[in-house]
């Protein structure tokens, strides 16, 4: 019968052939996953912290160049007016003096004081188109300058909605990064919790239909009394053969989950809510985490990678039954299995 077992067990043992290594590709793979998109994020953010200034710095430019624009429309405007008024002025100097020549020239007298007169409008005259001249040339000058401030504001609009399209672009990158990296995470869970349903299914199966053993939710549950005395965080030896079935099962899950899924299997010590009175334990805190420990102690001596063991105790502080009964008291003092990310 001893053979018998130690084949079935080596049986065992060769069932679930390159899972290990399996695993370490899968952890590889998602702190690979996690570091590019660190790295990327990181680019991208200066990246759009930098169009974010050019676009500061383009919109500043166009606001002066608009203030310019309107500046040079307000002088030219001025000296539009400026210019109407010099050639109505022209215009009734010119009337006089076509006037004043010909009322010279039908009386016969008076021509010299006439002629005079002609001659110092005619002056007039011709200083008015001199003056006349030069703000035409002003406003030729405005003219050219107000078409280059606008074809250097279409300029500035023009780089500036290309700025703005370059920055939604890497805003877009950045979200499709994020949603790519996010599924990638979200298969890594779904693949973790399938691994946990196999496991959960061979400890089920090796541990057998027992009132003892339960599954709740993620966790696997088993009553302190399979493997601990009252008071006490020694591993009983009934409760060592039941450790030896875990064993089996966790050394064949280290061969089959794949080596880039960060995993560890958690064990959580819990005790009652009653004080513990007495003893080399303070509290049930001391005690439920000794408890854990000797757990994960013995799960390691027998193969299991201790960097996929996790020891912790809750004390009296997590109860599943809020009874106050013997056997309220007995479901929550209870040793929990999680198979969990790391």
């Amino acid at each position: 019968m001893a053979l018998a077992r130690i084949r079935r067990s080596e049986s065992g043992m060769n069932y679930w052939p390159g899972f290990v290594d399996a695993l370490s590709t899968l952890i590889l793979g998602i702190i690979f996953l996690l570091t590019v998109f660190v790295v990327v994020q990181f680019y991208l953010q200066q990246e759009v912290a930098g169009k974010d200034t050019a676009l500061g710095r383009l919109n500043a430019q166009i606001a002066q160049l608009t203030e310019l624009l309107s500046l040079e429309k307000s002088g030219k405007t001025d000296i539009e007016d400026q210019l109407a008024q010099l050639r109505a002025t022209l215009a009734t100097a010119e009337s006089e003096r076509d006037r004043l020549k010909g009322a010279a020239e039908s009386a016969g007298v008076g021509a010299a004081a006439a002629q005079g007169k002609v001659s110092e409008l005619t002056g007039q005259i011709e200083g008015e188109k001199r003056i006349s001249a030069r703000a035409l040339a002003q406003v030729e000058v405005l003219n050219q300058q107000i078409a280059a401030l606008r074809r250097q504001l279409a300029a500035l609009e023009q780089t500036l909605d290309a700025a703005e399209k370059k920055n939604k672009d890497s805003q877009s990158r950045i979200t499709e990064l994020g949603q790519r990296l996010n599924l990638a995470l979200a298969e890594r869970v779904n693949e973790l919790k399938r691994y946990r349903s196999d496991f959960f299914g061979k400890l089920r199966e090796i541990l057998g239909n027992r009132a003892d053993v339960r599954v709740v939710g993620d966790r696997f549950v088993l009553q302190s009394e399979v493997f601990f005395d009252t008071g006490k965080a020694d591993l009983k030896p009934e409760g060592r053969a039941e450790l030896d079935k875990v064993a089996d099962a966790l050394l064949e899950l280290e061969k089959q989950i794949p080596a880039d899924l960060a995993w560890v299997l958690r064990v959580d010590g819990h005790t009652d809510v009653r004080p513990i009175s007495g003893g080399v334990f303070r509290s049930n805190w001391d005690l439920s985490a000794a408890r854990a420990i000797s757990v994960v102690q013995y799960l390691v001596g027998k193969g299991v990678s201790p960097q996929r063991l996790v020891a912790a105790g809750f004390g009296e502080f997590q109860p599943i039954d809020l009874g106050k009964t013997e056997d309220a008291y007995g479901r929550n003092r209870r040793i929990e299995f999680k198979l969990t990310e790391r």
